[in-house]
C-alpha cells in the first residue's frame, strides 16, 4: 500500500479561486462565493495586519479558521482564534477582526447577497 503525501496549502487552489471573487470592503484581503439559493459559504484570505472594519449585519455568520490567526470582537469583548476554531456572530452584533498572519477563513451566511461578484 502506497502512502500519498498530503500537500500544505498556504492559499486557496484553483478549486476555490475558480468561483465568483467577491467584492469585500478591506484592502489585503480576498473572497471567492460559493452561492446556494438562499445563503453564501465564502471563503475568504486575508494578509498578516489586515483589518476588516466593525459592521453587523440582520443573521447569524457561522465561520471556521482554515489556516493562520484573527482577533474577532464581537460587541467590544475579543477572543484569539486560530486554526481549527469555529465562532459564531449573532443576528445584529457588531463585530470586527485583526489578522495577525496571513490567514484563510470559510464563513457561511444564512443570507442569499451577502456578497456580491466583482
Amino acid at each position: 500500500m502506497s502512502k500519498s503525501k498530503v500537500q500544505k496549502v498556504s492559499d486557496y487552489p484553483d478549486v476555490i479561486t475558480s468561483l465568483p471573487e467577491a467584492k469585500i470592503a478591506c484592502k489585503n484581503g480576498k473572497a471567492w462565493i460559493l452561492q446556494a439559493e438562499a445563503s453564501q459559504l465564502v471563503f475568504f484570505q486575508f494578509k498578516e495586519s489586515t483589518d476588516m472594519p466593525t459592521h453587523s449585519h440582520t443573521y447569524p455568520q457561522w465561520g471556521i479558521v482554515v489556516e493562520g490567526e484573527m482577533e474577532l470582537t464581537i460587541d467590544d469583548k475579543t477572543q484569539l482564534c486560530r486554526k481549527g476554531d469555529e465562532y459564531l456572530v449573532p443576528a445584529g452584533k457588531a463585530h470586527s477582526a485583526r489578522f495577525l498572519r496571513n490567514t484563510r477563513m470559510m464563513d457561511y451566511f444564512s443570507e442569499k447577497n451577502r456578497y456580491i461578484p466583482k
